[in-house]
């Protein structure tokens, strides 16, 4: 019987989607920025619609979580982008503050729609870490270039929102690659297309552990934006720095984040999961109170530049992670959205933290929360498999076959993928117990030797008539 599973989806209408998603949260400092400044907005009114909109983006990430292998990649991946190309083109061309904030909330939840899509797909590829860095690549060189274009094109709070649709309208035809909506029907009966159809509903495998993931990484998002919501402050008033200097750290850190992601796409697997999460935690940790300390540009663009080379290789780490806990993408989504939550909250924490505490004091608390979510992360990443399977390592745990593991790519140890289904469905195998096999007595019946006599001499009579 011929293998009807599906191949994964291609990469680069996830990579798109990715970018399309991402590079909202990537511009939410000068959309901000902006906001405050061309609209009758205090700092405050104009950070609370930059978290409207992360908000609007995590609740698409809950609510499509179990929805996508229903309805089908490609009807929701133009949705998104539908939704985010009507809303921030709306912000974009008006000035009406109920109309800004309407549209904005309405391209947030395009951008979190597009996200889900993605996050779900690339927990189908056979190496999730590698479509992660590409798509956190692709986002970071997209913010990178708007970040250097933006300026140059003038003021006014129309941009960064025309930017963020006019990305998500160049994305359109990737979704022509992805697959439609799936009929689901009965386990066993037909879709008409000489292929079964199985049920998409089932429990989350790993259950404990997607939910740490997913905490942690929330506090592990905040503590990231709100650095990212202050730096600017702490570059102009604590370490005396101008607006063109602190623009130059700034472009330099982004240069730094797409160094650290291609060296964490040629990295792969060789050092597991659980390295590069922990000690890259450690490491953004003793960054974020390096820059929240500096008082002279050499420390402040030292913490910056560094942070943000460690921070996406982290994160890309994550995200394989998430895809690992369950390939269908329903982790994925659901930590994605988690962290899109923090990253709406870290700039209001990070304002409250500064004005309580100042920037140093700021820095030492958000350090502490770092190193504190480094310990769950890792312990994740060790629970699902710190280091790659090999067959070897497969035998010696127990689990299933290194050639059915290989079959499924992606899969978490232990599980093993049904074969001639439309999607991917993963079956937790039972381990069992050696129980004592206990037979019946075994009862045989013996003729006495004069019925075996008779019954011989039947024998022969019916022989002899020929009946």
């Amino acid at each position: 019987m011929p293998d009807r599973t599906p191949a994964p989806p291609a990469v680069r209408p996830l990579v798109a989607l990715f970018t399309s998603g991402y590079v909202a949260p990537y511009l939410l400092p000068t959309v901000v920025g902006r906001l405050d400044a061309h609209l009758p907005l205090s700092p405050a009114q104009a950070g609370l619609i930059g978290s409207v909109l992360l908000l609007g983006s995590a609740a698409a990430g809950f609510t499509l979580a179990s929805r996508i292998p229903r309805h089908g990649p490609r009807p929701l991946a133009r949705l998104g982008l539908l939704l985010a190309v009507l809303g921030y083109g709306t912000a974009a061309a008006t000035a009406q503050l109920p109309l800004v904030i309407a549209g904005a909330v309405a391209g947030g939840f395009g951008s979190g729609t597009a996200t889900a899509v993605a996050a779900s797909g690339i927990a189908a590829q056979r190496d999730p870490h590698r479509t992660s860095s590409l798509g956190l690549l692709s986002v970071s060189a997209t913010a990178g270039a708007l970040y250097l274009t933006l300026p140059l094109l003038g003021g006014g709070h129309r941009l960064p929102f025309a930017a963020i649709a006019l990305v998500a309208l160049v994305c359109w035809p990737a979704t022509g690659r992805l697959d439609g909506a799936d009929r689901t029907e009965h386990p066993g009966r037909a879709d008409g297309t000489g292929r079964t159809a199985v049920r998409v509903s089932g429990r989350l495998p790993h259950p404990r552990a997607g939910v740490v993931l997913a905490g942690a990484l929330l506090l592990w998002s905040l503590a990231q934006n709100a650095l990212w919501g202050v730096s600017g402050r702490i570059g102009a008033q604590q370490a005396g720095l101008s607006e063109v200097t602190l623009g130059i750290v700034f472009a330099a850190a982004l240069g730094a984040g797409l160094l650290g992601v291609t060296a964490a796409s040629a990295l792969g697997a060789r050092l597991g999961r659980a390295v590069p999460v922990g000690v890259g935690t450690a490491v953004i940790a003793c960054c974020v109170v390096l820059a929240s300390h500096a008082r002279e540009l050499g420390s402040f663009a030292a913490g910056e530049i560094l942070w943000n080379a460690v921070y996406p290789v982290v994160l890309s780490y994550a995200i394989g992670l998430a895809a690992a806990l369950d390939p269908r993408g329903r982790w994925a989504v659901l930590v994605g959205s988690a962290s899109s939550l923090g990253v709406a909250c870290g700039p209001v924490t990070g304002s409250l933290l500064a004005e309580g505490a100042g920037f140093p004091g700021m820095g030492l608390v958000l350090g502490g929360l770092l190193l504190a979510v480094a310990v769950p992360m890792a312990g994740v990443a060790l629970h699902v498999g710190g280091r790659p399977l090999t067959p070897g390592s497969v035998r010696r745990r127990g689990g299933a076959p290194a050639a059915v593991l290989a079959a499924g790519a992606g899969t978490p140890a232990g599980s093993v993928p049904r074969v001639g289904a439309r999607e991917l469905e993963v079956v937790e195998l039972p381990q069992l117990r050696a129980r004592p096999l206990r037979l019946p007595p075994l009862r045989v019946l013996l003729l006495s030797p004069a019925a075996a006599r008779r019954g011989r001499e039947r024998s022969g009579r019916r022989i002899r008539t020929g009946v």
